[in-house]
């Protein structure tokens, strides 16, 4: 599977915003976005974009608008270019707002689900889980990240049986409940709901809306670059 490597905190810099990219570390003060209202020795903003001209940057022009609310989205979601282009052609061909479709796509995939129902720190440990095969949906075992969630879908952790019928809990479990103790006051969205057990589960209530996105971003503005 194709990643993007590098530098993580420098991606949330260059967007401008937090990207929750590092799990706890982006809740610590270690984040550069924590320290924002600390002052360098020159007086600016401890954020700056990265590279040694960040600062000097001038205005932004209206096609470079757009595609940085594009780039903040795949980085948002941890998609490349071939995987958005496809969300966008779903969306174009769906009735309703295009850009408020494409971002409930996004919602939908299986690693996102996972983060937010708070069994990954972040979406990058969600997507080692799915691919790990530790996470089962509607009782099966699914290890594709991208999978659409849908209405009524059931996702758990998953419990290896022994041959004895006797339960064995994964290595997996520990991570997911350490995760869960340490969601800060994360709200689970409200087209999921979480089931807290001996194995946690969550289900889908909807299909989850533009509201339900905790980017803030204007999907309108990719809408224009991508129909170019």
């Amino acid at each position: 599977m194709a990643r993007t490597l590098g530098p993580v905190c420098k991606r949330c810099r260059r967007e401008g915003v937090k990207l929750f990219l590092k799990g706890a570390r982006c809740e610590s003060d270690k984040c550069p976005f924590a320290r924002a209202g600390e002052s360098r020795r020159d007086g600016r903003s401890a954020v700056l974009p990265p590279g040694m001209h960040g600062a000097k940057r001038g205005k932004m022009t209206e096609y470079g608008e757009q595609l940085r609310e594009k780039q903040k989205v795949k980085t948002f979601y941890g998609v490349l270019e071939a995987q958005f282009r496809k969300y966008y052609q779903m969306a174009e061909r769906s009735k309703g707002n295009t850009g408020q479709v494409l971002m409930s796509l996004l919602e939908r995939r299986l690693d996102n689900v996972v983060y937010r129902l708070g069994f990954g720190v972040s979406r990058a440990q969600a997507r080692q889980l799915i691919s790990h095969g530790h996470i089962c949906v509607n009782g099966r075992r699914l290890d594709v990240a991208s999978y659409l969630v849908r209405p009524g879908d059931v996702v758990s952790v998953k419990v290896y049986k022994r041959e004895g019928g006797k339960a064995k809990k994964p290595g997996s479990l520990a991570i997911v409940n350490e995760a869960i103790a340490g969601m800060n006051g994360r709200a689970v969205p409200d087209f999921l709901v979480r089931n807290d057990g001996d194995v946690p589960s969550g289900a889908v209530l909807r299909n989850p809306v533009y509201d339900d996105v905790s980017l803030p971003v204007n999907p309108q503005l990719i809408v224009e670059l991508c129909s170019k």
